[in-house]
């Protein structure tokens, strides 16, 4: 995806974003007229921010097309829900097809954009997001690895660091991947990134400034007008 900016932004003084804030950069940056997936967790807060203009088409994995914002109150159908089993709306048009039927369109490159969470990202944008591969951590892939290599591109929402203080994104996944190369952009609290063939460019941070992130990531970063 090509980028929308023509030099790194630093917001030094404001904090870190917040998930909504998270999603709303996210909701900001996906195309007009594309059709998305948004994965579990997170990622769902993105259909909060994407207004009726946009002409975004959201798909889930377990069988629908056109889906609304997550249903509240008395929008809620226990039968209408996306693939995370949270009840959603449906916009005007919205389809259902089988779960075979949904496979084939992510794996046929039929989806613009995929948006997930992920335990690490690596600067050549392989993606992990499946499993720990801790003892007794219950393995996770759903439709992850038919997205990752199925969307033209894939958007990572994600903590920059971990509980523990060690960085997300890595020079390389040390946990088991995904998929390979299929990361092109990576939005968290403190930088949203691109990650291109030739490294990762900061579009902007939040809270920290450039030479910071260089000095607490063990990946090379570069600027975006460089």
């Amino acid at each position: 995806m090509a980028l929308t900016v023509s030099r790194t932004v630093e917001h030094l003084d404001r904090p870190a974003l917040d998930r909504d804030e998270i999603a709303q950069a996210v909701a900001s940056d996906i195309p007009r007229g594309s059709f998305v997936n948004l994965g579990i967790g997170q990622p769902t807060k993105v259909s909060d921010y994407l207004s009726p203009e946009s002409g975004v088409v959201l798909h889930t994995e377990n069988g629908m097309l056109g889906m609304g914002p997550e249903a509240h109150g008395e929008e809620i159908d226990p039968d209408l829900t996306n693939a995370g089993k949270m009840p959603v709306t449906e916009l005007p048009g919205a389809a259902y097809f089988h779960h075979a039927d949904s496979f084939a369109m992510m794996r046929g490159g039929h989806l613009d954009v995929c948006v997930m969470g992920a335990f690490q990202v690596s600067a050549h944008g392989d993606l992990a997001n499946w499993h720990t591969g801790a003892p007794g951590s219950i393995p996770a892939v759903g439709g992850a690895m038919d997205l990752a290599i199925g969307a033209k591109d894939v958007f990572v929402m994600m903590s920059l660091f971990a509980k523990d203080g060690t960085p997300k994104l890595v020079a390389n996944c040390t946990y088991p991947l995904t998929g390979l190369s299929c990361v092109s952009r990576v939005y968290t609290e403190s930088a949203t990134f691109a990650v291109r063939p030739e490294g990762v460019r900061v579009i902007a941070t939040y809270g920290v400034s450039f030479t910071e992130l260089v000095h607490r990531l063990e990946v090379p970063l570069r600027r975006v007008e460089e």
